[in-house]
C-alpha cells in the first residue's frame, strides 16, 4: 500500500472519510485491510442501498397474494393450487458497458440463481434494455453483444426468454441499461430462505470454483463510467451457463431431499455479502476458513477470495450430518462442494486462514449499519421551462401517413423481432403468447391457469415529470398484463438513475419513487423486491431516469387469454378510454423535433384500476377477439400494430374534439384498442358502462385495407408496406 493509501485507507475501498470514521467508532478500533475491504463492498451503494433505502420504505409490500416480500433472494406471490411464483429483476449495467456479452450473460445467470435459491424452478426470463442511438457502431456493438449474451446464457439453460422491451435514446450512448428478470414456480410450503440458523451448522460453498473474475464488481457498479473504464474488464464476471444448469439441478435435488437449512446465491460481493447477509438475517455469527474454499487458480489473496464474484456458486447452511450426502449429490453433477465454515453464536462475521483470524466484524455492522443518506434534492430548471411548449411543428406536420411510417420504423416502436428471434422463447413448451404481444403468457401446468408477464417504463415521461412517469410505468405494465386477460398481482422493479449526490438527480429519484409507490398501492400491485442502480452516467452525463417495472399477472382460465392482433375480418374495432390534446413527451414529437419536451400525459389511477378490472372481466366472458394497450406512438400506431400482428386491415373513423396530431399520435393514458364480434358489442358496451368507462366504436376489421380518418384528415397505407416497415426495420438498422 502506498503512503497515500496508508494515510487515507478508505479511498481504495470506495469509502468516504466520514464513513471510515463511522466504522472506527462502531468497531471501537481501526479495521485492518481485510476488514476494511468487507466494509468497502458491503457499504457500497450496490449492496447497502444507502442512498435509496429511506425512499424504498414507502413502497407497498403486503397483500393477501404476497407470500414473501422484499428482503430475500426474490419475492413470491400465490397463484392458488398451492403454487407460488418467485420473481425478481436486477441490473447489470456497468459490466455490460465494458464487456456486453459477459455483462448481459452474467446478469441473466445471477437473477436465475436468485430464483432457484428460493427453491423455485425458473420457467421464464424477461429483460429491459436501453441503448444510445443506432447511428454509430459502438451502439450496434453493445446491442449485438448484449442480445447475444442474453441468448447464449438463457438458451443454454433451457429457460425461455419470453418478453421484454428495448429503447434507444442519446442519454444511454455510453451507459446502456441491462435489466434482467426471472420467474419461477415453487410449492408454497417448500420456499427456502437465505438464513444462517442453528449454531454449529456447517457453511458450504457449492458449484464453480472461485477465481479472480468480478473482484470488486459491487464497488464498480457504484461508480460513474467514463472513457477511461475500458481497463475495468477484470471487474466483469465470466459466466458458464452449462455449469449453471448443473448447479440448478443439483440445488433443486438437495432441496427436494430436505438436506438444506438455508441457501443464498453468491452474487454481488461474493462470499462476503452472501455469508454476512445469511448471518445477519438469523442474528447469528458465522466464520469462513479461506483455506477450504475451492479455488480455480493459485495465489489469490484472502480479500480476493472473499470479494470474488465468480459465477455459478451458491452458499448453503446445512446440518453436519448432511454434508456427506450433499457432497455426493454435487459430485454426481460434476460440481464442487466444500464445507468452508460454521454458524456461530457470537454474532461476528469472521474470516480465518486455518487457525489464524484475519478479520472479525459484527455481521450486523456490515448488513444493517451502513449509513442511510437523505440526500438534498432540488427541482431542475428544465422541469418548468419545457412545460409550455406549443408543439407547432407537430401540429402543422400534415403528412400523417408519412409520420405513421416514420413512427413504426423508429427503433423504439418497430418490431424487436431481430432481437427476440435470437432467444429461445418456446423451450419448455409452456409459452402461449410469444414475444411481440403486450405481455407474454405461460401455461401453469395441471391448473388450467396462465401467467402473464411484462416489463415496461417510458423513460422520457420520467425525465419530463418523474411523478407521472413513475406512476405511468406501473400503470402501463399492469395494463399490458390486463389486456392479455390477466389480473395484475404484484411487481418487481429496477430503479436506474444517475448520481444520487447530484440534487437534481435525487429529485428525479424521490419524485419517481413517489409516483411508483402511489400507483402500486392504487392498482393493488405490491412491490415484492427489486434493485436500485445509481451512478448511471458517462463522462458526467446522466441517463434518462428509468424505473423499470416487471409485472406478474394471473389468468384464472388460460382459454380466456387475449392477444394484440386482430383475429377476424368483420369484427368491430373499439376504443376504450378518452383521447385528449396531449402531445407532450410523445414519440411523435421527439421524431419531428428531436427534443424531449412538453407536458407528460395525465394519469388517473382510479380510471386505470377500473380499466384493468374491465379488461379481465371482458376476457373471462370471452367478449374480446383482441386487445392492445394504447401507449407509445398513440392511437394510429396501436391500430397499425393490431393490424400488422393479426395480418388484417381496418377502416376506422376516430372521434373527439382535438387536433388531428393528438387524435392520431397523442399518448393519452388508460386507453385500449379492442376488437369484438358484432354480436358481442351490446354486452361489451354494458360492461364498459358498469365500470364508467367511455367506449367508442371506431370501425371494422377488413381483409387488407388500412385506413384511419379523422375530421377530413386521413392515414391510408397498404398493409403489406406497413408490415414490412414494422417487422424488418431493426434488422436493417443494426447491420454493422
Amino acid at each position: 500500500m502506498s503512503d497515500a493509501g496508508k494515510n487515507m485507507p478508505w479511498k481504495e475501498h470506495g469509502l468516504t472519510e466520514s464513513e471510515y470514521q463511522m466504522i472506527c467508532q462502531l468497531m471501537r478500533r481501526e479495521p485492518n485491510y481485510e476488514e476494511l475491504s468487507l466494509f468497502g463492498v458491503m457499504w457500497s451503494e450496490h449492496c447497502s442501498y444507502k442512498n435509496s433505502r429511506a425512499q424504498l420504505k414507502k413502497f407497498p409490500t403486503k397483500g393477501p397474494q404476497v407470500i414473501q416480500g422484499p428482503g430475500e433472494n426474490a419475492g413470491v406471490v400465490s397463484v392458488g393450487d398451492g403454487l407460488g411464483v418467485a420473481f425478481k429483476m436486477e441490473s447489470h449495467n456497468h459490466p455490460s458497458a465494458i464487456e456486453p456479452y459477459q455483462g448481459a450473460a452474467t446478469g441473466v445467470g445471477g437473477i436465475i440463481r436468485d430464483i432457484f435459491a428460493m427453491g423455485a424452478r425458473p420457467i421464464a426470463s424477461l429483460n429491459s434494455l436501453r441503448f444510445g442511438l443506432l447511428d454509430n457502431n459502438r451502439t450496434k456493438h453493445l446491442l449485438s453483444g448484449v442480445v447475444a449474451g442474453i441468448a447464449g446464457y438463457g438458451n443454454c439453460m433451457g429457460i425461455p426468454t419470453v418478453g421484454g422491451e428495448v429503447y434507444f435514446h442519446p442519454s444511454y450512448q455510453g451507459n446502456p441499461l441491462v435489466n434482467a428478470m426471472c420467474v419461477g414456480l415453487v410449492d408454497e410450503d417448500k420456499i427456502f430462505k437465505g438464513s444462517a440458523t442453528g449454531v454449529g451448522n456447517i457453511v458450504m460453498v457449492v458449484g464453480a470454483r472461485t477465481g479472480r473474475d468480478g473482484i470488486k464488481g459491487a464497488s464498480f457498479a457504484s461508480e460513474e463510467l467514463s472513457d477511461q473504464d475500458a481497463d475495468k474488464r477484470p471487474n466483469v464476471q465470466v459466466g458458464d451457463p452449462f455449469m449453471e444448469k448443473l448447479l440448478l439441478e443439483a440445488t433443486l435435488e438437495i432441496l427436494a431431499k430436505d438436506l438444506v437449512i438455508g441457501l443464498q446465491d453468491l452474487g454481488a460481493a461474493g462470499l462476503t455479502s452472501s455469508a454476512s447477509e445469511m448471518a445477519g438475517r438469523a442474528g447469528n455469527g458465522l466464520y469462513i476458513d479461506i483455506e477450504k474454499v475451492p479455488l480455480r487458480e493459485e495465489g489469490l489473496a484472502p480479500w480476493e477470495i472473499m470479494l470474488s464474484e465468480s459465477q455459478e456458486r451458491m452458499l448453503l447452511v446445512v446440518d453436519p450430518s448432511k454434508v456427506a450426502e450433499i457432497e455426493k449429490v454435487f459430485d454426481k453433477w460434476d460440481l464442487s462442494a466444500a464445507a468452508i465454515g460454521e454458524v456461530t453464536g457470537d454474532g461476528n462475521f469472521t474470516i480465518r486462514k486455518g487457525s489464524e483470524v484475519l478479520a472479525t466484524v459484527p455481521a450486523g455492522l456490515l448488513t444493517d449499519n451502513a449509513p442511510v443518506y437523505q440526500r438534498q434534492w432540488s427541482e431542475p430548471a428544465y422541469f418548468q421551462a419545457q412545460k409550455n411548449v406549443k408543439h407547432d411543428q407537430l401540429l402543422a406536420y400534415g403528412d400523417w401517413s408519412g409520420l405513421l411510417k416514420k413512427l413504426i420504423t423508429s427503433p423504439n416502436l418497430c418490431s424487436k423481432r431481430w432481437i427476440y428471434e435470437q432467444y429461445d422463447h418456446m423451450v419448455g413448451l409452456n409459452t402461449i403468447l410469444r414475444p411481440g404481444s403486450d405481455a407474454a403468457v405461460l401455461r401453469l401446468m395441471d391448473t388450467g391457469k396462465g401467467l402473464a408477464l411484462s416489463t415496461d417504463c417510458n423513460s422520457r415521461y420520467v425525465y419530463l415529470d418523474p411523478w407521472r412517469g413513475g406512476a405511468i410505468a406501473v400503470a402501463e405494465s399492469a395494463l399490458n398484463v390486463a389486456v392479455s386477460g390477466a389480473k395484475p398481482l404484484a411487481l418487481t422493479n429496477c430503479l436506474n438513475f444517475g448520481n444520487p449526490e447530484d440534487p437534481e438527480i435525487y429529485w428525479q429519484f424521490v419524485k419517481a419513487t413517489d409516483g411508483l409507490a402511489e400507483a402500486a398501492a392504487r392498482l393493488d400491485t405490491p412491490v415484492t423486491g427489486g434493485n436500485v442502480s445509481f451512478y448511471n452516467e458517462y463522462n458526467g452525463k446522466a441517463i434518462l431516469p428509468t424505473p423499470t417495472i416487471g409485472m406478474v399477472g394471473l389468468l384464472e382460465n388460460l382459454d380466456c387469454r387475449v392477444a394484440s392482433g386482430f383475429k377476424r375480418a368483420g369484427d368491430k374495432v373499439i376504443l376504450i378510454g378518452t383521447s385528449k390534446e396531449e402531445l407532450g413527451a410523445t414519440e411523435a414529437n421527439f421524431l419531428v423535433t428531436g427534443r424531449d419536451e412538453g407536458l407528460v400525459p395525465e394519469i388517473d389511477l382510479d380510471l386505470a384500476a377500473r380499466l384493468n378490472t374491465f379488461l379481465v372481466e371482458a376476457a373471462s366472458k370471452k367478449l374480446l377477439n383482441s386487445a392492445h394497450d394504447c401507449s407509445d406512438g398513440g392511437l394510429a400506431v396501436t391500430l397499425a400494430e393490431s393490424a400488422i400482428l393479426g395480418g388484417l386491415g381496418l377502416e376506422a373513423e376516430l372521434v373527439g374534439d382535438i387536433s388531428a396530431a393528438a387524435a392520431f399520435f397523442g399518448e393519452s393514458q388508460s386507453r385500449a384498442v379492442l376488437s369484438a364480434a358484432p354480436e358481442k358489442l351490446d354486452e361489451l358496451t354494458g360492461l364498459a358502462a358498469k365500470f364508467d368507462l367511455p367506449l367508442a366504436v371506431l370501425g371494422t376489421v377488413t381483409a387488407d385495407k388500412f385506413s384511419i380518418a379523422y375530421k377530413g384528415e386521413k392515414i391510408e397505407c397498404p398493409l403489406a408496406e406497413l408490415t414490412d416497415l414494422y417487422q424488418n426495420t431493426l434488422s436493417r438498422q443494426v447491420t454493422l
